[in-house]
């Protein structure tokens, strides 16, 4: 079926936000379980995604990227997260990185369950229902699946690589910090070298594929 830009727009928009704005709520509020209230004193423990928006990442990447693609990607404002608040603070900031891509693996599920419902609306001759659902839906499960999976690389700054550093031995965690001001080089290699659809894609088309035939999606 062919759909319009402003219609990609419409389907793709609403996923995409939530994903971003609830990957960056989860970081900031498990961080306040564990005793860092940096994110909630700064107004950033909301839903709003005005509080979240980067101007770049939130909007002209994602924009150019659906203009020219049938997928879109974006990035949020990092929630200020410090560390040294937290009451366990190399055990505790595993669980905080932990919960963006956990954030966006609940996001899928409900997504999967939007578009079940979708299908059961088209289903039933409701189809100015059913079909934008079943599309938002299945956007919603590609976008919550490739965020999460692409964010437990372990490179620093992503959460797999601050995940990393605090598993690694105090020494190794700080020559391995050394890597950060490269990481956004090396994805850009990985990227067009297409190595990075061979470590992010069997992963995620795993994952995809799970939550499809958990909703009985095609």
């Amino acid at each position: 079926m062919e759909i319009t830009l402003i219609q990609k727009i419409a389907i793709w928009a609403i996923p995409l936000i939530f994903a971003i704005t609830l990957h960056e709520v989860a970081h900031g509020y498990v961080a306040s379980l564990f005793g860092d209230n940096t994110a909630r004193l700064s107004g950033r423990l909301s839903l709003n995604p005005i509080k979240h928006i980067d101007w770049l990442g939130t909007v002209i990447v994602p924009l150019l990227m659906l203009v020219v693609s049938n997928f879109i990607f974006g990035w949020a404002k990092p929630v200020p997260v410090d560390q040294r608040n937290l009451h366990h603070p190399r055990r505790d900031m595993v669980f905080v990185a932990l919960a963006g891509p956990g954030s966006n693996l609940l996001m899928a599920l409900f997504w999967g369950l939007m578009a079940k419902l979708g299908v059961m609306a088209e289903a039933s001759g409701n189809a100015w229902l059913g079909v934008p659902l079943s599309l938002m839906g299945g956007a919603g499960i590609m976008i919550n699946i490739v965020l999460g999976v692409l964010n437990l690389i372990p490179l620093p700054p992503l959460d797999g690589g601050k995940i990393l550093i605090n598993l690694l031995p105090p020494r190794w965690a700080y020559q391995f910090s050394f890597i950060e001001p490269y990481s956004f080089i090396i994805l850009i290699l990985l990227i067009f070298s297409g190595l990075l659809g061979y470590i992010v894609g069997p992963i995620a088309y795993s994952l995809m594929y799970l939550i499809t035939n958990l909703f009985g999606l095609n």
